[in-house]
This record gives C-alpha cells, structure tokens and sequence, in this order.
C-alpha cells in the first residue's frame, strides 16, 4: 500500500510541475498605443473667385479636423472650405463646407500615412481679398 500510494504523490507532482512548465508568464498590454497629433496653422490671402491649397502628411491613421479660426477684413465673410487627398498636382476633395464662416469645422478619418490637402475657396461672394487662417489638426 505504501508504495501505490508512493508512486501516485510521484505522479501527481510530475503532472504539477508539467503543467507549471507550460505556463507563459509574458504580459500582454491593452493599453492602446495613444495616437500623436500634429497641429498646423496655414495662412493666406483668398482672392475674389480664388482659391488657394495648403498640403499636409499624415503619420498615422486617425482623425483630421480643419478649423477656419479667421478671416479679416470681414470676419462674417461666408467662403468654401475643403479636406482632400493631394495627388501631387491637385486636392481631390473629400469632404466640403461651402458655407463656412469662422469656427466652421471639418472632420474627417484617414485610414493611413499619406498626402492630404486642406483648401480654402471663394464661392462667388468675396468682394474683395481676406486674410485667413486654418488650423489643421491631423496624426
């Protein structure tokens, strides 16, 4: 009797050290890796019936927003603002306000590293040139 029950404590430790082995103690982290944003401020004068394309890069995926913060001498002014993708010779436009006034908002997703355009445009209502100002916020 001494000897079963001998070689069953010796069986279950070597079951316990079988498994203790095969254990993975490496540490996972879900912590999402948290996106860097890059803010940039363009500058300009529009013109009556003009339009004028400010380019950009992207890093990462992730949101892009595009605030008009100023125009002078009119700060009631109504104009086009535009994100796009930059070709290399053009900004295909994505996403459009044609009526944007100061404060006016865009917000878009980029789903990767690329080229991209933020273009301000007269949409028939200047009467004459305005200073403005963008903010582009983008990974």
């Amino acid at each position: 009797m001494q000897y079963r029950r001998t070689g069953f404590l010796l069986l279950c430790l070597t079951a316990l050290t079988a498994t203790a082995a095969c254990e993975d103690n490496t540490l996972v982290s879900t912590t999402p890796t948290p996106i860097v944003t890059t803010s940039e401020t363009f500058t300009g004068t529009l013109t009556r019936n003009g339009a004028v394309t400010h380019q950009f890069s992207v890093s990462s995926r992730g949101n892009v927003t595009a605030t008009l913060t100023k125009i002078d001498p009119d700060s009631g002014a109504t104009i086009g603002i535009s994100l796009g993708t930059w070709n290399g010779t053009s900004c295909q436009t994505i996403l459009a306000n044609d009526q944007a006034t100061v404060n006016s908002t865009l917000l878009g997703t980029v789903s990767g590293v690329g080229n991209l355009c933020v273009r301000v445009y007269d949409i028939g209502k200047l009467t004459a040139s305005q200073n403005y100002s963008i903010d582009v916020v983008h990974p």
